[in-house]
């Protein structure tokens, strides 16, 4: 049995991870550790999960060290997902970023350091790159992160690769692009907009809704890092590989999708001023991917977008108990 480690697995990614591995290896035991903060939620996980006894959960964070060297020693592979991870939050205050992403991140390495595994798979994001210099967006694209977050998570990917240098460690670094999908946490653009639009709320759109990005199915991101996990381990460590589609969509489309499908007017499209430090453009090259994983995405954007869609329609519970908290990034409109 292959012992898998997936690190703030609670999470939007972690949790469709969590599933789609349990449900499609067998020989996988998985570990979730999570410290359940905000946007980690006991609930993504279907009873199906639970009741599976190859599944276990961890609470704890990665910033411990104690904790962290109690579950790598249990671990084959780690996919290290835990991080803050909301633009406008880290606008806000960029403490709980540094701190968790870079630091939690450290920890995590030092471990690795100590007790080896098989393979590490580091989850950046594509908003190292900052707006699009070129496109399409390949690997070598300058780092110029334009938000703490942003940079935060470019800390954290610099420091994964130095390890991979210095020490020779097996860490692969993973930058995907805006994912979306089932269970995210309603704070992110396309669940806000989707959930908003069910309660009749105005969908906030930043500047002038031109602004584009290349989205990724969540469900095809996991299909990725399943290849990243069972591909040659010494082909793919110390390779920083993007995920995307190869297309982008601006903000002003993916309203007027929503809207359209939830039978709700357009006068529901509300321009609001800009927030700071706001990427412009993203669009991935795919031709890595294809190459080092043998991946490709599988679901297109107005596909994934209408499957989105009829998930939070069908799963009202779910995000009106989070909304319930009064958390100010969910209840905008």
């Amino acid at each position: 049995m292959k012992r898998l480690l997936i690190t703030g697995g609670a999470g939007f990614i972690g949790s469709n991870l969590t599933k789609y591995m349990l449900s499609r290896h067998e020989d996988y035991l998985v570990t979730v550790l999570d410290a359940l903060t905000y946007c980690g939620n006991l609930n993504n996980f279907t009873p199906e999960v639970w009741e599976n006894p190859r599944f276990s959960f961890w609470k704890g964070d990665i910033r411990d060290k104690e904790t962290v060297e109690n579950v790598m020693r249990q671990a084959d592979m780690v996919v290290h997902l835990a991080a803050e991870t909301h633009v406008d939050r880290s606008i806000r205050d960029s403490d709980p970023f540094i701190s968790t992403d870079i630091k939690g991140t450290q920890t995590l390495l030092e471990s690795l350091r100590c007790h080896p595994v098989e393979r590490f798979i580091h989850i950046s994001t594509s908003e190292v790159y900052g707006t699009a210099e070129e496109v399409p967006m390949t690997e070598n694209h300058p780092i110029k992160p334009k938000s703490p977050y942003a940079a935060a998570k470019a800390g954290a990917d610099r420091l994964a690769y130095s390890y991979f240098v210095t020490y020779d460690l097996p860490i692969i670094i993973i930058r995907p692009f805006n994912n979306y999908g089932p269970n995210q946490y309603p704070e992110k653009m396309i669940p806000l907009f989707v959930t908003n639009a069910l309660e009749g709320k105005p969908l906030p759109i930043y500047g002038d809704g031109t602004f584009s990005r290349d989205w990724l199915f969540v469900e095809d991101t996991c299909l990725a890092l399943d290849k990243a996990l069972q591909g040659d381990a010494e082909k793919l460590k110390g390779e920083v590989i993007n995920l995307g589609t190869g297309v982008d969509t601006d903000i002003n489309t993916i309203a007027g999708i929503i809207l359209e499908k939830l039978n709700k007017p357009e006068t529901l499209a509300k321009f609001v001023k800009d927030r700071p430090g706001h990427v412009q453009k993203h669009l991935s090259s795919t031709s890595k991917a294809k190459v080092l994983l043998n991946w490709s995405p599988n679901v297109s954007f107005r596909k994934g977008l209408e499957r989105t869609i009829d998930w939070y329609v069908k799963e009202e519970d779910w995000w009106k108990e989070l909304k319930k908290k009064g958390d100010r990034y969910v209840l905008k409109g």
